[in-house]
């Protein structure tokens, strides 16, 4: 008998639980992703990949995405150098949501400031490579094009 009274508990708040599980996946937490880029000759690809990341997730309401610029990459991001192309990409993904971080070493090297390069950028205070270590423990998924 008390087998019986299992299996009709169970029976019972199966569906419950389906749909308690529906709603957990609707509220779940935003996607985190942190993209890297060091390399000059990758920077279009990578600017590509983060548009396609957003449309594919379904928006920038759906996946919150960080692009951490170091090494020879950077030159790409200053005003002056910049391509009228990459100065509109940066601008349309940066109105998405992108967070844009600039490696202060590298920022050093190039003797580049934060108003020498494109409208919307943040300095990574640490270093890149520490910023990118500092996104995984958020839980960001690391991805380098």
């Amino acid at each position: 008998m008390r087998r019986r009274n299992l299996l009709q508990v169970a029976l019972a708040i199966t569906p419950i639980s389906l749909l308690a599980g529906r709603t957990g996946a609707a509220t779940a937490e935003t996607a985190k992703v942190a993209y890297h880029l060091a390399d000059l000759d990758k920077v279009g690809f990578v600017l590509g990949n983060i548009r396609n990341h957003y449309d594919g997730m379904g928006g920038p309401e759906k996946v919150r995405i960080a692009l951490v610029v170091h090494g020879p990459a950077l030159k790409a991001f200053r005003s002056a150098d910049a391509t009228p192309d990459i100065s509109k990409r940066v601008g349309e993904l940066k109105q998405s949501g992108l967070e844009l971080n600039a490696c202060i070493h590298t920022m050093h090297a190039m003797e580049v400031t934060l108003n020498d390069l494109l409208p919307g950028f943040i300095v990574a205070e640490k270093g890149g490579v520490v910023r990118l270590a500092e996104l995984q423990a958020e839980g960001y998924t690391y991805l380098r094009p």
